[in-house]
């Protein structure tokens, strides 16, 4: 269980949330670009700490404002996807999976078999030796997910999964990451700005502006209840306001 409350003053607006998610539930977390989505999960993850508050998962303090307490984020154990993979491009699939797990000094060859199952549990056994930089977006995206899985988080953040990925594979990405995601049966966040994403993966969703939560309910009254304003892409998915400014 994740339960969170923080604040932290941003250049252009104060966030401050309050979101709890329980195991095995997804929670997409919608908003336009720059309503601080992307620094919700920094902030979770411990690349960024907040100015007040505590963030809890299962029970155990990751921070504490009132103790100025703050775990690193190495020993948080949360797997995150980045929005770009965040991939080393100089090295396999297999050496990109395996980094975390050898930093936890995991044995050679307990790295090979937890590395190797997770890429033919998503379906990308066979490219275990190549290079990311030859592999196409749908199958980075895979690898990036591998690496976020095999550490066996207790958290797991995505960022914009999807993005770089052109829309028929989006389509196919979707449902294999909600089942990869359901299958984990850890609390899970996704941050998107489609409403496609956040119907399609989330059990739940929260919307954000400016660092505020102004609307939660089921995807499936997104359409409906939504308090925000829905415009196609160039791609001809519906976002929410799309914005020319990056969190």
């Amino acid at each position: 269980m994740l339960e969170v409350k923080m604040s932290k003053k941003l250049r252009d607006f104060d966030l401050d949330v309050e979101i709890n998610v329980r195991p095995g539930e997804v929670l997409a977390l919608l908003g336009e670009n720059g309503s601080g989505k992307s620094t919700i999960l920094n902030l979770l993850a411990g690349l960024l700490t907040p100015d007040e508050g505590e963030i809890t998962l299962n029970g155990r303090i990751l921070f504490s404002g009132a103790d100025n307490r703050s775990i690193p984020p190495e020993e948080r154990n949360i797997g995150y996807v980045f929005q770009n993979y965040a991939l080393f491009p100089h090295m396999s699939a297999f050496e990109n999976v395996a980094f975390g797990l050898k930093r936890r000094k995991i044995g050679a060859g307990e790295i090979q078999v937890l590395v190797s199952r997770m890429l033919e549990e998503l379906g990308i056994g066979h490219l275990i030796s190549e290079r990311v930089t030859d592999l196409s977006g749908g199958q980075r995206q895979r690898v990036a997910l591998a690496r976020a899985l095999v550490i066996q988080p207790d958290l797991l953040l995505l960022d914009e999964p999807l993005t770089a990925l052109d829309r028929k594979t989006k389509e196919k990405i979707r449902q294999e990451l909600r089942e990869e995601l359901v299958k984990s049966n850890k609390p899970s966040i996704i941050v998107t700005h489609s409403l496609r994403d956040a119907r399609m993966i989330g059990d739940r969703v929260i919307i954000l502006e400016r660092g505020k939560v102004i609307w939660t309910g089921q995807p499936d009254e997104l359409m409906i209840n939504s308090p925000m304003r829905h415009e196609p892409d160039n791609t001809g998915e519906y976002v929410c306001f799309p914005a020319n400014n990056k969190e």
